[in-house]
């Protein structure tokens, strides 16, 4: 299993980005995904999950509303859409999977900052 996250970068606060996580090892279609995200001096924590189908998401009460996680299943990938992004954002975001154990991509660094 591999988790390869993309997209992070330096953005001032109100922009947006887009991360993208590819997955190979595992039948994509199969599992749930998530982000998450660790700031710094912080715990890891859930920003957004997806089912294996795409109809049903979930999200950190702090992101609802500016971010939105996606995935195309043809193309073994998802991803998290960031808009008006805050300082408070600032983190390493983490692609996630549960596949009979934990497995976690290195991560991006996202900084929000002017």
């Amino acid at each position: 299993v591999q988790l390869v996250e993309s997209g992070g970068g330096l953005v001032q606060p109100g922009g947006s980005l887009r991360l993208s996580c590819a997955a190979s090892g595992f039948t994509f279609s199969w599992y749930a995904m998530s982000w998450y995200r660790q700031a710094p001096g912080k715990g890891r924590e859930l920003v957004a999950r997806i089912t294996s189908a795409g109809g049903s998401t979930n999200y950190k009460d702090s992101v609802k509303g500016r971010f939105t996680i996606s995935r195309d299943n043809a193309k073994n990938t998802v991803y998290l859409q960031m808009n008006s992004l805050k300082s408070e954002d600032t983190a390493v975001y983490y692609c996630y999977a549960h596949i009979a154990m934990d497995y976690w991509g290195k991560g991006t660094l996202v900084t929000v900052s002017p």
